[in-house]
Order: C-alpha cells, then structure tokens, then sequence
C-alpha cells in the first residue's frame, strides 16, 4: 500500500504553541483560558433526499467493528442501549450509564465511555465487562500493551491497568474529550480550551498546540494521524503525534463534525452539519482534495465506514434514521 505523504504546513498555519512543562502538578485547572465547548450545527430540514437507503432508527453514534466481528455498533436514543448488528444479526444490551463515546478496542472489543466507567463489549456475544473509573469519563482508548487511558469531564486523564487500576492520574486540562494513540503516545483533546495535547510520557502533559476556533471531535488513523474536525472554524484539521505538529488545515464549511476514515481508499470522510452533507476527502497532498459528497439525512451527528466493504453508515441525531451509503453508489471523484 502506498504511503501517503505529508506536506508541512504547520509553520506557516499561525498555531499558537507552547509546552505545558509540569502541568501535571497542578491542583486545579482553574487559571485555565476556556471557551465554551463548540457543538454541532443546528441542521436545517434537508434540501435533497438522502443518498443510498435509510432505515428508521434513532442511533446517535455509530462505530464499525474491524475486521473481527464486521459488527456495526450504534448508541441507540437517549444513550443508554448499545445495538450491535452483523449481518442479519441484531443484538441489544444496556448500558450502566449514557454514553459519551465509543472507541475501538481490543480485536473484536468495543470501549464505550460513560459515567463512572469504561464498558469493554465482546461484539460478536454483546457481553460486557464493566471497568469502573473514577469520575465522568468521556473518552477512551486502549494502548498497544493493552492498559487503558480515560479522559475525564474535569480534564483529568488517567492511565489504567486492563483491571481499571490507576496507574497515572495527569491533571491540567479543562476537559479530556476524545484521545487517540500511536504507539506510546497519547494525544488528548480538549474542546473548552480547543487545544490537542500530547502526553509526555506517563505522568505529566507535554506539547500543546491550538485546534482551531472550536474543536469537537478526534479520530486517529493507521498513518499515526489525528483528525480532527474545527466545528466553530469550519476546518479539517490533521496532525501528527510525535511529535505533535500541525500538518494540514483546510476550510470545509457548514460545520464540520463527525469523521470516520476509510483505510480502503485513504479518505477522511466529514459530515457537515449546517448543511446535512457528508463529504471525503484525499489527505495524499499537502491540500485536501474532495473526492465525494453526499445528502445525508438530517443533523448527521455521527459517522463511520466499513473499511471491509467501503459502506458508509450515517446517523440522525434527531431521529432521522440511519443511512447507509453503499461503496458502488459512490464514485471516486464525483
């Protein structure tokens, strides 16, 4: 497979850049300049029927389960029931708490972060093991040597044993909102202050860059990237880990807010939410290049691909239903 490059443009994207140098000691995050965290767009009615098919259900976040179980994991409204589907197979289970996000695991393993806990889900049974936290978690992941890292409301995040014992608690952010890792490197967003932070090691914050005007979501990719979508900014934006630097940021409009990429063809696909739109984009050059977009259905809150089969699912968070967009009903290009 070909590896997609990278053109630096961090220098020239006027980021402010700083090193958070012993942030970890800190009791509070009270001195902290924030903002209120950006969200997403209030959609209007759409103005063209939705690409591919939709079936009515009230899913409001999604995430395909690779290549294990090929199982679709969707949050069901108001949050609190996870539906796993594979095939013509549809499983419920309900949560301990609602959910604030939804994280690949290990192999065939589904982490949902909710109060108080991370649920680890077996996709292919829908059995889950409850690890309890400490606090509001709102983001999860899971490291190569299989701890855990939960971001918490307060902007505490703690890195975990497998058991949910706490290995590190690092202070100094005002919210832990999404978290990808590469390798031994754990970048952390922070939405109140729209800002990515790379963890120097296991106990204290290192570099920090500026995301945007008002940063929502974050996925990573297998290059090592983090994407990340600039809702209140209308950007693209995507880095890389280590170390954190800026290296592409391009104008998307109407909101951008949930992304999902698609191995397969190399594209970043965004929804943009003023517009109930999902477009894709080619990140190989130093500018992003559009290679797709679509209608969706209404307020498309969330996003993700079947890498398998190149399927796109897209879900209404005001119960529009859930689309699915077929790899042969897309064209490269269009």
């Amino acid at each position: 497979m070909r590896r997609r490059g990278w053109i630096g443009s961090a220098l020239a994207g006027a980021t402010v850049m700083c090193v958070l140098a012993g942030c970890s000691s800190q009791e509070t995050n009270a001195d902290n300049a924030t903002r209120p965290p950006a969200t997403p767009a209030l959609a209007p009615a759409p103005a063209a029927a939705p690409a591919g098919s939709v079936t009515p259900s009230p899913a409001i976040a999604l995430l395909f389960d690779e290549p294990a179980t090929a199982t679709l994991a969707a949050v069901l409204d108001p949050g609190t029931t996870l539906q796993l589907s594979a095939g013509a197979t549809t499983r419920t289970l309900t949560l301990p708490g609602k959910a604030a996000a939804l994280a690949a695991g290990k192999p065939g393993e589904i982490l949902v972060a909710v109060p108080g806990a991370i649920v680890r889900v077996d996709a292919a049974t829908a059995t889950a093991t409850t690890v309890r936290v400490d606090g509001d978690v709102h983001s999860a992941a899971l490291r190569p040597d299989g701890s855990l890292v939960a971001g918490l409301a307060d902007g505490t995040v703690l890195l975990l044993d497998a058991d949910g014992a706490v290995r590190h608690r690092i202070s100094g952010l005002s919210s832990a909102d999404a978290i990808t890792v590469t390798g031994d490197t754990v970048v952390v967003l922070d939405r109140r202050q729209t800002a990515l932070v790379a963890l120097d090691g296991d106990r204290k914050l290192g570099l920090s860059l500026r995301a945007g005007d008002g940063a929502t979501t974050m996925i990573g990719d297998h290059f090592g990237r983090s994407l990340v979508a600039d809702t209140a900014g209308g950007q693209l934006l995507v880095y890389t880990a280590d170390p954190l630097v800026l290296h592409q940021r391009f104008p998307v409009g109407s909101a951008p807010y949930a992304l999902a990429y698609d191995q397969r063809s190399e594209t970043v696909w965004v929804t943009l939410t003023a517009g109930n739109e999902v477009v894709g984009y080619d990140l190989s050059t130093g500018i992003p290049v559009e290679v797709g977009r679509y209608p969706t259905v209404r307020q498309p809150n969330s996003v993700t691909v079947d890498e398998a089969t190149g399927e796109m699912f897209v879900g209404s968070a005001t119960g529009d239903g859930l689309q699915r967009i077929g790899a042969d009903q897309r064209k490269r290009g269009q």
